[in-house]
């Protein structure tokens, strides 16, 4: 587990605590590694809600598949990164979301009810690794309020713009990265991908913005959506 501790250092759950302390924190909590290759699920749908997970390495996306089966990603996780917290610690019996790997991904399980209930041995780091936990689960919320915000906007060239407009502003910077491939982003904003494209091909002859993959420049931030 030592050598993951640079990354778990980057983890919200971990912020605060030293490698020794989470070294007896992992011990205590009985932390399980699993790699999960390229595609793969690192949770179903209707499984239960009782684990956090922890991105070691690649990347996890967490998505929901409607009655139809179409699919909207609500967050792709990158190393460091927290996911399914807020279920397991809503109480709830089975989970309403997936989470797959994106790439092989080697992935932390920690049993939340061990966060939440601490343990005989009375570990000191229990109550500030609860606070953790809560102060994640808030930074959640406001991400989630962001994405709200993108997809309540009525048309797909809104929407994407909203979207890049936020990551701009987030980024300080104009010209960034974006954590989604075009099909994932076209599902983070609910919209159609070839609609999606051919707005973003707009948008670049209009001179708004330019982009190559997963990289945007916004050229006219003033212009709004």
């Amino acid at each position: 587990m030592e050598a993951y501790f640079e990354i778990l250092s980057q983890c919200p759950l971990f912020v605060g605590i030293t490698q020794p302390e989470m070294t007896e924190m992992l011990r205590c909590l009985d932390g399980k590694i699993s790699a999960i290759p390229k595609g793969n699920p690192v949770f179903l749908e209707g499984e239960p809600a009782r684990f956090v997970g922890v991105v070691l390495s690649g990347a996890v996306q967490v998505v929901r598949d409607d009655y139809y089966g179409n699919r909207s990603v609500l967050t792709v996780v990158s190393p460091g990164g927290l996911f399914a917290e807020a279920f397991a610690c809503a109480g709830l019996d089975t989970l309403p979301v997936s989470a797959i790997a994106m790439q092989a991904s080697t992935v932390l399980f920690l049993d939340c009810q061990r966060i939440l209930s601490g343990c005989p041995h009375a570990c000191s780091f229990h109550s500030r690794l609860v606070q953790n936990l809560l102060q994640g689960i808030a930074q959640k919320n406001l991400t989630l309020t962001r994405k709200i915000r993108c997809m309540s906007q009525k048309t797909t060239r809104e929407k994407l713009m909203a979207f890049l407009l936020d990551q701009a502003k987030q980024k300080g910077s104009p010209e960034f990265v974006i954590p989604y491939d075009r099909q994932a982003l076209a599902d983070y904003l609910g919209v159609e991908r070839s609609a999606m494209s051919v707005e973003i091909g707009k948008l670049k002859r209009a001179g708004r913005i330019d982009s190559k993959g997963s990289w945007f420049r916004v050229l006219n931030p003033d212009k709004g959506v």
